[in-house]
């Protein structure tokens, strides 16, 4: 099998988090979800254990996770919650086309680190996934991501992890966003001997 080298290249060096605020409000279709899910379930997992596990809200289902995450805060922090910061849980995923809970599934007899790594690369194919089509991606460790509270509502248990959540959107402008990175000699050492 063989691929266009430079292609691939392309896409990985364009990969660009594209936050909510860019999205022009266009609906990304279910089938590029779809697609992304797709190519997610093909990450490298160790022992084949895929620990992934993702919920798509889109829709109506958008207030629904705004909803989730104001009950999960109030739980956890009691109803004297910051006013800004329930206006911020409710209506960030509004900005979105669709938003993707990312958990984990702990499988207990594989180190935790190589799982959230699968969980990782996951995400990671989801992205590149996305740029390949247009769509903007932001994956986000904020919110309710690290609130015990919050893994019920994601149907997650007391040993696995809720990872965050990937804010999809059509970006506004036509021009994708730029990036640098440092040279990648100042961060390799090559050991011949």
């Amino acid at each position: 099998m063989k691929f266009d080298a430079a292609e691939v290249s392309k896409l990985l060096q364009n990969r660009r988090s594209i936050f909510p605020k860019q999205y022009s409000g266009e609906r990304v279709s279910d089938e590029i979800i779809a697609e992304m899910l797709e190519n997610a379930n093909w990450a490298p997992t160790y022992k084949k254990t895929e620990p992934w596990r993702f919920q798509v809200f889109c829709d109506e289902g958008l207030k629904t996770l705004g909803d989730l995450q104001v009950a999960a805060v109030e739980k956890a922090e009691g109803k004297k919650v910051d006013k800004d910061k329930i206006k911020k849980l409710r209506n960030k995923p509004l900005e979105c086309s669709h938003v993707i809970a990312i958990g984990m599934k702990r499988n207990k007899s594989i180190r935790k680190v190589e799982e959230i790594c699968a969980v990782a690369a996951a995400v990671q194919n989801m992205h590149l996934t996305a740029t390949a089509h247009g769509v903007g991606c932001y994956w986000s460790t904020g919110g309710v991501t690290f609130l015990e509270e919050a893994k019920p509502f994601f149907d997650l248990g007391k040993k696995d992890l809720l990872l965050g959540f990937l804010y999809i959107g059509m970006p506004a402008k036509d021009k994708w966003p730029t990036s640098k990175r440092k040279p990648i000699d100042k961060k390799v050492d090559w050991i011949r001997e």
